[in-house]
């Protein structure tokens, strides 16, 4: 209110630059969520029935992963030298074994799942792939957990989940190598690369793995990523490696 030759006079005053600047930013905010989810919910939809596909084979794949490791859990099976573990006593290493390898997987899963959700039917159906041929392979291979390895501690359920003599390959290099896959157009493949390298070290140094499994998994992960591209693409002409 100002004061003139008439008389008081009442001048309007709006928001200051500060309050218009956070309430532009708060508009800004929430039309980039609202647009995120309508992208989201688009995306869903056009491959939906991918998708469910996709988890249909994941139950698969994790039901002959179980079966597998039934099996070689109780089927004869021997230990045999190591030129790597022999020289070497294990080390006990279980929050990396246990902790580290869950949360590699959740993140294999969680980025596509909320940022990209056009890709997961692809990173379910390779993680499938990948399950599935380490499951046959590892029924093949009756060889025993090297001797004097640290015992495990999986919380809660996936205690029953964890098998002794699973072998050839190692699941825990071989998944986050797989993400480094998946993810190689994303700065996350970098992650997933040292994820793979760090697993590879702890099952060796926990003495959970013999050396060939750890080598083998890079090379199986490889394999399996090719065949899981040629079906994918069988089915979702508009995937691009």
């Amino acid at each position: 209110m100002t004061v003139g030759e008439r008389g008081p006079v009442i001048t309007a005053r709006g928001p200051t630059p500060e309050l218009a600047r956070q309430g532009g930013a708060a508009h800004r905010t929430k039309e980039y969520f609202w647009k995120g989810w309508h992208d989201w919910a688009r995306e869903f939809l056009e491959y939906k029935y991918l998708i469910a596909a996709s988890l249909a084979f994941i139950v698969l794949a994790l039901y002959l992963d179980y079966c597998s490791g039934v099996y070689v859990s109780s089927a004869p099976s021997v230990g045999v030298p190591d030129l790597i573990l022999d020289s070497f006593k294990a080390i006990d290493l279980n929050p990396l074994f246990v902790y580290g390898y869950m949360a590699l997987i959740v993140g294999l899963f969680i980025h596509p799942l909320f940022f990209h959700i056009r890709t997961l039917h692809v990173v379910v159906t390779q993680f499938s792939f990948l399950l599935i041929l380490r499951s046959v392979l590892m029924i093949f291979t009756h060889l025993q957990t090297p001797s004097g390895s640290i015992p495990v501690n999986f919380p809660w359920y996936f205690g029953h989940l964890y098998f002794e003599n699973d072998m050839f390959f190692s699941g825990h290099t071989a998944v986050p190598f797989l993400g480094f896959y998946l993810f190689r157009r994303s700065g996350l493949r970098y992650v997933f690369l040292v994820g793979a390298i760090v697993m590879g070290i702890v099952v060796l140094a926990m003495h959970l793995h013999y050396s060939i499994d750890v080598f083998a998994a890079f090379f199986m992960t490889y394999c399996s990523y090719r065949m899981g591209n040629v079906v994918i693409r069988k089915f979702d002409p508009s995937y691009d490696e």
